[in-house]
């Protein structure tokens, strides 16, 4: 076990594990942390922990020194010459005659790089591009493409449910989701239903998949004929969660059949 703090950056919701060193950090503290990207400012969203070395990457970053008024002007400052650089990246981007979709930057701790987040249908040559930036703002660029998911998550928004985004609020990975996971659990292939914010599947879709896999090994097919003894008839409906599916023996008779836990009838 080793001792560890949980640091996230620019409220994002996915957690970073640092060794604490000598620093007395606790949950919600401001930090200045090294990363593989410099020196960054993030806030302690945890505790010190012990961790099994086989849940982080070793060797552990270091948390350099909780934020002083300095480090919190520097950070706000950062913030704002960032968003004045995404500005005039969007001119140029007009200008390059680029076909991407710039939606974010920011500076690490130092200024010694300048991170861009755009969105694109295709790879991008942006080569003169990030050669116009580094020539302005003479720090290191970094342009990187990310998916429509990611721009949902840094965005943020509701889903169709109402509440909060997942992406947004606890997700810190974003799982396979396939069409089967609303076949499977009998969801209308209405894409206005099964669609989330960021125009891709659902990650909801895979929160109950298994359950529903499970409980339907006790089920016949939709389309399957079942006989019950006296009467024969095709199934017609599946509701898994109630634990019953109809049966249709005719045009004007169906049967409910209760299904219990052993898979018995």
């Amino acid at each position: 076990m080793i001792k560890v703090i949980g640091v996230s950056f620019l409220n994002a919701n996915r957690i970073y594990y640092f060794s604490p060193g000598k620093e007395n950090v606790k949950n919600g503290d401001y930090v200045i942390v090294e990363t593989e990207r410099g020196l960054q400012f993030g806030q302690a969203v945890t505790n010190v922990l012990d961790m099994s070395k086989e849940k982080v990457f070793l060797p552990l970053k270091d948390v350099i020194r909780k934020a002083n008024e300095n480090d919190m002007k520097i950070n706000q400052k950062n913030i704002k010459d960032a968003q004045k650089a995404l500005e005039y990246a969007k001119t140029l981007v007009i200008n390059e005659n680029l076909d991407m979709k710039l939606f974010d930057a920011s500076y690490t701790f130092d200024r010694k790089k300048l991170i861009f987040k755009f969105i694109a249908d295709e790879r991008v040559d942006f080569r003169e591009l990030a050669k116009l930036l580094a020539a302005k703002y003479k720090t290191r660029i970094e342009l990187r493409q990310i998916g429509v998911r990611d721009k949902a998550k840094e965005i943020g928004g509701l889903g169709p449910c109402g509440r909060p985004l997942c992406c947004t609020e606890f997700l810190t990975n974003f799982n396979s989701v396939s069409i089967n996971m609303a076949k499977n659990q009998g969801i209308a292939l209405n894409p206005t239903k099964i669609n989330g914010a960021c125009g891709r599947l659902l990650c909801c879709l895979g929160y109950e998949d298994e359950v529903y896999t499970e409980y339907k090994k006790n089920f016949p097919k939709i389309g399957e004929y079942v006989d019950l003894g006296d009467k024969k008839g095709r199934v017609s409906e599946l509701n898994v969660l109630n634990g019953n599916y109809k049966i249709k023996i005719s045009d004007n008779e169906e049967i409910l059949v209760k299904v219990s836990k052993d898979g018995s009838n």
